[in-house]
């Protein structure tokens, strides 16, 4: 039957509606199911191919999963390359193109071991069998072999499964630095490096002893390696000093150190024609809390080392040479953001390649010059880029989807005066569809560290409490890094002071703005987050609800329960040597009779970084006062949260806290 015009209209009404993409929503906590995490692009040699990784969350099986994934130069073509339950991880490329390299403990390879995909077809091939796995590696120059640090085997292990004894044994522990969050108590197993030849499989032994090495990097002709080690201290848990070392790249060779910066010196790079060694040097150590890095060139034949642009006062890492020998790229934090940036080998200036409102977390270069980068802004998470004729070009679009659905918050830099007169960075995040004419309930979100910075990059959190009608504002302050090392040490043995002041600082300048409700302000944070949470409730009252998540107050007992004890010792000083500078910075424990402020505590079981006692305790004692509180203890998790379905908890647990004290909400 002929239809007319009207008639196939409104047959076709229903299809075409249903054609429509549906309207952006605000974002929920069950999405953090839908976001992938994109690993940082590996360029191959001939720079026509990107590897990286995808991991994904399976909700099912509440975990995690990584698989390799490239994608060609142009942009055009995306295939997966590995993919197993166990996982993969750290793509590499040799260096003739033939083989892409991944770690994965995929078929029994425990610890994780490397394996080569052959780019002319077939199965994947297990190169190691190490009984300590595999912690990071690197392609020798001319692909021959591969440089390892692996973790030196438990005995127990290494015994028949017949043999074994399946009983718990004691554990046993005579280090002054006892205890490590993800690697619980230490013992004296160490980890060293190796060498792997590609084409025998063989693994031989290089450096031994009772140190730690790590960063092993090949010198361009292969017969050498840099690695870092604190094996010049007498006692490595007690002196915060690791050098840079060179060996010769063969069993039983002796190695020769080369700096002597009473302080972390670490990440070497070897310039193109080997003469000279590029290396970060941290801050004094009695700074470790608070280090910034400098670079500095050494000769790899030994000599004195030399500076470069010591007068940038920024956040430094990820040193690479450029091909000629005469500059150096790195990354540069800088006040809420992280560039891509360059520094003359000759001269010291600075030239920032990648710059704008956005963090770059990490970059490649390939052998013919091209340049790939991960890089984010706040409105977007990062994806892998070809920095290409001075220009972005984005290559992957892993989260494209998941994004096209969600209405996304704006962030905003804000800034202002603290009480000494200092300007104190922030963020402002204000819900999609923000009316300046409302007054909003605001959150203050405290990151951690302290030695770290919020930035414009995108955040799941902020972006949550966005999407459920909050302003979210989280401030740089004092302690915080991407503003120089003044900055970051100004808190020195004076904790919960000048941090408090930046943070209420913030809040009124907000208030101030005229969009925010003062009567419905919340609190909260992670780490030392929650560390300062305890601190501000404990100083004002105005906050009508807060959570402190993975922190501590009552500090003295923080002494041999968590990981930080040198920072202790030498920062604080003993507690028996300095009972009253322990007593002032432990002020939440000591006046949770003055806190008002209904408290959400929260942290992982098995947390070495700061012990849930930190949370256990402040719990406890608002109980005793008869503030309402909730302690909730993550099983089997250490300091960051990582079992998806805990994630996804933690965030509604937020939620409804916030909800019921700021928004009316009844749980």
């Amino acid at each position: 039957m002929r239809l007319l015009p009207l008639q196939l209209l409104t047959v076709l009404a229903p299809l075409i509606v249903a054609a429509q993409p549906a309207s952006p929503r605000p974002l929920r906590s069950a999405d953090i199911y839908k976001f992938r995490d994109v690993g940082a692009g590996r360029i191959s040699p001939d720079g026509q191919w990107v590897a990286y990784t995808i991991t994904t969350v399976d909700s099912a099986k509440d975990r995690s999963d990584s698989d390799v994934w490239m994608v060609s130069w142009d942009g055009t073509r995306t295939l997966k390359m590995a993919g197993s339950p166990e996982g993969e991880s750290n793509p590499r490329w040799s260096p003739d193109n033939r083989y892409l390299s991944f770690v994965s403990g995929r078929f029994e390879s425990k610890g994780g071991q490397i394996w080569l995909l052959d780019r002319a077809g077939g199965e994947a091939v297990r190169l190691t069998d190490l009984k300590g796995g595999v912690a990071e590696y690197e392609w020798s120059p001319d692909g021959s072999r591969i440089v390892v640090v692996s973790h030196d085997p438990d005995p127990e292990e290494s015994k028949p499964d017949s043999l074994k004894n399946k009983n718990p044994k004691p554990i046993v522990v005579d280090r002054f630095a006892f205890k490590r969050d993800g690697d619980g108590y230490l013992d004296r197993r160490r980890d060293h490096v190796w060498v792997v030849d590609v084409s025998t499989k063989k693994a031989v032994q290089i450096t031994t002893g009772d140190y730690d090495d790590r960063q092993a990097r090949w010198s361009p002709d292969g017969k050498r390696l840099a690695f870092v080690s604190e094996r010049a201290a007498a006692d490595a848990d007690r002196a915060n000093n690791s050098d840079i070392y060179v060996v010769d790249a063969t069993p039983g060779a002796t190695p020769v150190r080369l700096t002597t910066w009473n302080g972390p010196d670490a990440s070497p790079a070897w310039s193109p024609d080997g003469a000279s060694i590029a290396y970060l040097q941290a801050s004094e150590p009695q700074l470790s809390a608070y280090a910034q890095n400098t670079i500095a060139i050494v000769p790899s034949a030994g000599g004195a080392a030399r500076l470069l642009a010591t007068t940038l006062d920024r956040d430094v890492s990820a040193l690479t040479w450029t091909a000629d020998g005469t500059g150096l790229r790195f990354l540069l934090g800088d006040d809420r953001a992280q560039h891509l940036a360059q520094v003359e080998v000759n001269g010291g200036a600075v030239t920032r390649l990648v710059d704008g409102r956005r963090v770059v977390t990490a970059y490649d270069v390939a052998s013919s010059g091209r340049v790939v980068l991960n890089t984010g802004t706040a409105r977007r998470s990062a994806e892998v880029h070809a920095w290409d004729n001075a220009a972005l070009r984005t290559l992957t679009h892993v989260n494209d989807s998941v994004f096209a659905q969600l209405q996304v918050a704006t962030t905003e830099d804000v800034q202002f005066k603290n009480k000494d007169g200092l300007t104190v960075g922030a963020l402002l995040v204000k819900p999609a569809g923000f009316d300046p004419s409302k007054k909003y309930p605001m959150l203050l979100r405290i990151h951690g560290g302290p030695n770290g910075q919020d930035q414009h990059l995108f955040n799941f959190e902020r972006e949550l409490f966005a999407a459920n009608g909050y302003v979210v504002l989280a401030v740089n302050y004092r302690g915080s890094s991407g503003r120089g090392q003044g900055w970051k040490k100004a808190i020195f043995a004076d904790w919960g002071n000048k941090e408090v002041q930046d943070l209420l600082a913030g809040v009124d300048h907000v208030i101030s703005l005229g969009f925010v409700d003062p009567t419905r302000l919340g609190i909260g944070g992670w780490s030392y987050g929650g560390i300062l949470t305890d601190y501000t409730i404990a100083t004002t009252t105005r906050f009508k609800a807060a959570t402190s998540g993975a922190g501590s107050a009552l500090q003295t007992s923080m002494y041999g329960t968590d990981q930080y004890i040198y920072q202790y010792e030498n920062e604080l000083g003993a507690p028996w040597k300095n009972p009253k500078l322990w007593e002032k910075l432990s002020y939440p424990f000591y006046k949770a009779d003055r806190i008002t402020t209904p408290t959400l505590y929260m942290g992982g079981e098995k947390d070495f970084n700061v012990p849930i006692s930190g949370s256990e305790q402040m719990y406890q004692a608002l109980k005793s006062v008869g503030v309402p509180t909730q302690l909730v203890v993550y099983p089997g998790q250490f300091h960051g949260i990582s079992r998806p379905s805990f994630v996804k908890d933690r965030y509604d647990r937020y939620l409804g806290w916030y909800g019921q004290y700021l928004m009316g909400i009844t749980p």
